[in-house]
């Protein structure tokens, strides 16, 4: 099987199989299994229409997130990066242009990760869609500790409803989850309902909210 249709599985189902996690053994694809716990993230802000709502939503919980943030974004919009810094939340990179790896030449890829991390300054990567190249991969992992997710919401999906975002969570959350929202125009609308029902739902079920410390592979689980 080649990468591209590996890229459509990530992008389509909500919790990946044991073997895709497999590609990229060093990826953390879910924290201690033995931990109530789940690690709440967003991709792609930040950015005016959601980053502000989200940031003032999970204040209100008590919860504490990561955000893999598109560099270019944060170019645009510092004061929304320093909001999220303020508020004590984990910081993450999303490349600077939001590239997908198998669409450019490796050293276009590594250049454009490593400009995002000239603003961002993190030593926690997630490759946008999912997916990266081998070398990619092999390279980003010696600055990087490469984020991949348990659990992807699929908020962004014209498709499903705020019920099925938050179903979703439901239906597949678990100890060590690392759960993926996303910080943007497609998924806001759907999160303004779903995100306050899943913190309430994780939070009455018993789960903890966490952020990845700084040696979180001591934690980090493959099943």
């Amino acid at each position: 099987m080649d990468f591209p249709l590996i890229g459509f599985y990530f992008m389509f189902i909500e919790q990946p199989s044991k073997w895709l996690r497999w590609l990229y053994p060093s990826a953390i694809w879910r924290m201690n299994p033995k931990e109530k716990a789940v690690y709440i993230t967003f991709d792609d802000g930040p950015i005016p229409e959601s980053t502000p709502w989200l940031i003032e939503t999970l204040e209100k919980y008590n919860v504490k997130a990561t955000f893999f943030m598109v560099g270019d974004n944060v170019r645009k919009y510092p004061e929304l990066f320093e909001l999220i810094k303020s508020k004590g939340h984990r910081l993450g990179n999303h490349t600077f242009n939001h590239i997908g790896g198998l669409k450019v030449w490796s050293w276009q890829y590594l250049w454009n990760a490593n400009k995002a991390d000239k603003l961002i300054h993190t030593n926690l990567f997630r490759p946008p869609h999912g997916w990266m190249k081998p070398l990619q991969y092999l390279r980003l992992r010696k600055h990087y500790t490469v984020i991949m997710w348990d659990l992807v919401t699929r908020d962004y999906s014209r498709l499903l409803t705020a019920d099925d975002v938050f179903e979703n969570v439901r239906k597949y959350a678990r100890n060590g989850s690392i759960i993926t929202f996303h910080d943007s125009l497609k998924s806001i609308d759907k999160l303004k309902t779903a995100l306050p029902q899943s913190l309430e739902w994780l939070r009455d079920q018993g789960y903890e909210f966490k952020i990845f410390d700084e040696d979180i592979h001591r934690n980090r689980h493959l099943k």
